[in-house]
């Protein structure tokens, strides 16, 4: 089987993620639950953990990372802690149903920046979008769809000019592109994606404390007199029992990038991107969706359709005729479908193709011989 589903989970990972997730199985309690090794033990896994992630990002304080169980749950938690019907708030076409359906859910005015035909946010149609009461934006660093990444370091300037607060998802982007402080006053991600890790861990970065709403409260560790869970990093989102499992599996999923390198990293994808893209973008009967101007930075992630067959067709025919593992759909991304009029009965959607680190060229050589196949060139 080959597999280019990354973009949805990581299949292939460092031997080591899942040899810690097998011990940690074995040796962990719960952490901050009791004065034994066991709890110990895995409480310094937790701790090892935010270290990891504020090295990844460029943060002094890792008390200001708190997990969650996914990246979804993280811009749940967010969103909704912090976003009501009275605000206006900046987001982008661009975004996966885990923004778009919270911020449906505050009742709040949705104001949408504009894109170009290719799928890029226009940062120059911020000042026209924003109003008085506009107190947030809240977007994805990269496209899920498209691959294309947003300039959200324009963003995030306009939105400094203008006191309005900026939520980042980097679920795509974190581990597959650099990603930093500059960026945003708040971020949600996911490990297993760019990070390698298991399912099942994600997690919000703040640079400061935000009087979030509680959402979710429960047991902590400690404090159990109080009537109220705090509201405080971490504490506000670190509710119940923390999956210290797939922590610590996402652990060894940093320290596979730090030992390989983030650029390394980046280069190799950006390789296996440029080999797929470079022979089939000017096949006929193909459509591909994006902008790939090779001065630009983007994921690696190659989106396209075929003359007279369905995404979903397509997708059976790359997995059942020659074991190719793609994402058929619409990906979460309802907008950006709409906004390329794939959302329909003919399309259904697009085929992506999304590449990792340990996927090879030889494999990128074969994904190319069966798309020329199916079109039978």
């Amino acid at each position: 089987m080959i597999y280019f589903d990354n973009s949805s989970t990581t299949l292939i990972k460092p031997k080591s993620v899942g040899e810690a997730v097998k011990n940690a199985i074995h040796t962990f309690g719960n952490a901050s639950r009791g004065l034994h090794h066991f709890s110990r033990k895995a409480a310094h896994e937790i701790d090892k953990a935010r270290e990891n992630v504020a090295k990844l990002i460029g943060l002094k304080n890792p008390l200001n990372i708190a997990f969650t169980s996914s990246g979804t749950e993280a811009l749940n938690l967010v969103i909704g802690g912090l976003i009501n019907s009275t605000h206006s708030i900046v987001t982008t076409q661009l975004e996966h149903n885990s923004v778009l359906r919270p911020l449906y859910l505050t009742g709040a005015e949705i104001l949408f920046l504009d894109c170009d035909n290719d799928g890029n946010v226009l940062v120059s149609s911020f000042d026209k979008t924003i109003k008085d009461n506009t107190k947030f934006l809240v977007c994805t660093h990269g496209s899920n769809v498209t691959g294309n990444i947003v300039d959200v370091k324009a963003l995030y300037q306009k939105c400094k000019e203008n006191g309005i607060i900026m939520i980042l998802d980097i679920c795509q982007t974190f581990g597959n592109a650099k990603v930093d402080l500059d960026m945003a006053d708040i971020f949600c991600f996911t490990g297993h994606k760019g990070l390698f890790s298991p399912q099942g861990v994600g997690g919000v970065i703040t640079k400061k404390d935000y009087d979030f709403k509680i959402i979710k409260t429960g047991g902590a560790g400690y404090n159990s007199y109080d009537l109220r869970q705090s509201n405080k990093m971490p504490d506000i989102f670190e509710v119940g029992t923390i999956n210290a499992h797939s922590i610590a599996g996402l652990n060894e999923g940093l320290k596979f990038i730090f030992d390989i390198g983030l650029n390394e990293i980046i280069k190799k994808e950006t390789l296996l991107l440029k080999a797929f893209y470079d022979e089939i973008k000017n096949l006929s009967g193909i459509q591909v969706y994006g902008d790939f101007d090779k001065n630009k930075e983007r994921l690696p992630i190659v989106s396209l359709n075929i003359t007279n067959m369905t995404a979903i067709e397509l997708g059976y025919k790359l997995v059942n005729d020659y074991d190719i593992a793609v994402r058929a759909s619409t990906h979460c991304a309802p907008l950006m479908h709409k906004f390329f009029k794939t959302d329909n009965q003919n399309l259904q959607g697009a085929v992506r193709f999304s590449f990792s680190y340990f996927n090879t060229i030889k494999e990128i050589e074969l994904a190319i011989s069966a798309l020329k196949k199916i079109r039978g060139i």
